[in-house]
């Protein structure tokens, strides 16, 4: 098909964020393989990882993901010492033009951050965040409104972001500016992942009606491979103009 045909039509793609806690199951064993084997069974075009640990003793867990599933891999660390690296990571099978990592750590408080990339889905732009906030109301409250500010000039690109919000209430001061700019998405739990109760990870985009559904994936190695289950969202596109 000729490159102005595939213009003309949607695109629709498959988004996913996890809280991967590290590598380690809740067998308490590190598992990479595991790892890699969940985010197969997802399927997903894009992945935003959280706790994404690179152990001198393990190797490095990122090298494996871009050779074993052939991603784009971006990896955003928020703590760095001599054999561990720590943070965040963006998964890509669209080529990525361009990345900011953006600081949103909050003073005395675990350093926190978001990678905030620019996709090109053919011939389409999109923006993709990727976070892991913080752990007390004050921090997100602080980290939602930096992040809200970076967006407000986005020319028209959809917009996705996705991560670990670690908000446990349902009406926090954060989750109510997300829902403001973005609207209320549906939340199902994913955490803990045996047995779900807390909407913990999220994923908005804007325009709102480009999401076309969001779900947990449940299978027997995402409930022992980490903490969290990942949350899945499928996106439509619309064609080009």
């Amino acid at each position: 098909m000729r490159t102005d045909e595939l213009a003309a039509r949607g695109v629709a793609l498959r988004v996913a964020t996890w809280n991967i806690h590290g590598g380690i199951g809740r067998d308490r064993r590190y598992d990479p393989a595991r790892i890699v084997g969940v985010l197969r069974e997802l399927n997903a075009d894009v992945v935003a990882l959280q706790e994404v640990a690179s152990l001198a003793e393990h190797g490095d867990l990122l090298p494996l993901l871009r050779r074993e599933l052939g991603f784009v891999v971006v990896a955003g660390p928020t703590r760095a010492s001599k054999g561990d690296d720590y943070g965040n990571a963006l998964l890509s099978r669209y080529p990525v033009e361009r990345v900011v990592q953006v600081d949103l750590s909050v003073q005395v408080r675990e350093p926190r951050g978001a990678i905030d990339a620019m996709l090109m889905v053919g011939e389409r732009r999109l923006r993709v965040l990727s976070t892991h906030l913080g752990l007390r109301p004050y921090e997100r409250r602080q980290q939602v409104q930096q992040v809200l500010a970076m967006i407000d000039a986005a020319d028209g690109v959809p917009v996705v972001i996705m991560g670990d919000l670690n908000e446990w209430f349902l009406w926090g001061r954060a989750l109510r500016r997300l829902h403001a700019d973005f609207h209320p998405r549906p939340a199902p739990a994913t955490f803990p992942s045996r047995c779900p109760l807390l909407a913990l990870d999220r994923i908005w985009i804007r325009p709102a009606h480009y999401l076309r559904g969001v779900a947990p994936h449940r299978s027997p190695r995402a409930r022992v491979a980490s903490d969290h289950l990942p949350l899945v969202a499928d996106i439509a596109l619309p064609p080009l103009a």
